[in-house]
């Protein structure tokens, strides 16, 4: 039985980075569900839809084909259309703009939702995301939910040359209807400003051991 673990939180919280080297350090396949939602935001801008218009995307969905996969050699998660796998399309300005958006649109997420619970089907996995303890894998044990002042993930952001801004983010991801931001009741709180990357990563492996995952 393939068994997974959850990392939640808002943008710029350190989810990607610190699963990724949890993902190497366990031998697991890291799966950013994030991406699968900037892709279908791409897409759809791609077809000229305006994703701010629910209906509009709803009559366009059955028309995009995301395919989900997994990159063997990097233990990570890809997407893509037609057998295009999308790199740096997903992280434009116009997505980052889009994506809350795309986001929140409960049959787009309902189609996710399915292809994200497939990677379970082919071994353990380290998910990272806004509603993977609470919607995608409930019943994992293995929850933990990343936060950081607002001010440390904005100069994240920068950092990263993203302009979008973290407190508007925040609200469309908290305030959503279908899966808002939040955490699971029994996820393990951890403030990543508190840690460096290694430090945090560290932190998620000590809470792990606790529970019986094996190392």
């Amino acid at each position: 039985m393939s068994r997974a673990i959850a990392i939640d939180g808002p943008a710029a919280s350190g989810k990607s980075s610190a699963a990724k080297i949890l993902s190497k350090r366990l031998n697991l396949v890291m799966v950013n569900s994030g991406a699968m939602y900037r892709a279908v935001a791409w897409k759809l801008l791609a077809l000229g839809v305006d994703v701010e218009n629910a209906e509009a995307v709803n009559e366009t969905l059955p028309q995009i084909k995301i395919e989900c996969g997994v990159d063997e050699s990097r233990h990570l998660s890809i997407v893509g259309f037609d057998g295009v796998i999308l790199n740096d399309e997903l992280r434009t300005e116009a997505v980052n703009n889009a994506v809350s958006n795309v986001a929140k649109i409960p049959e787009v997420r309902e189609v996710l939702l399915s292809k994200q619970r497939d990677y379970l089907k082919r071994s353990d996995v380290v998910m990272e995301g806004r509603d993977i303890g609470t919607v995608v894998f409930p019943e994992t044990p293995y929850k933990f939910f990343f936060k950081a002042s607002e001010k440390i993930r904005q100069a994240r952001r920068e950092a990263e040359g993203i302009t979008d801004s973290i407190a508007e983010r925040d609200k469309q991801d908290s305030s959503r209807k279908t899966a808002p931001l939040k955490a699971a009741e029994d996820a393990i709180i951890i403030n990543t400003g508190d840690y460096d990357l290694e430090g945090v990563v560290n932190v998620v492996i000590q809470h792990l051991e606790k529970m019986g995952w094996e190392l």
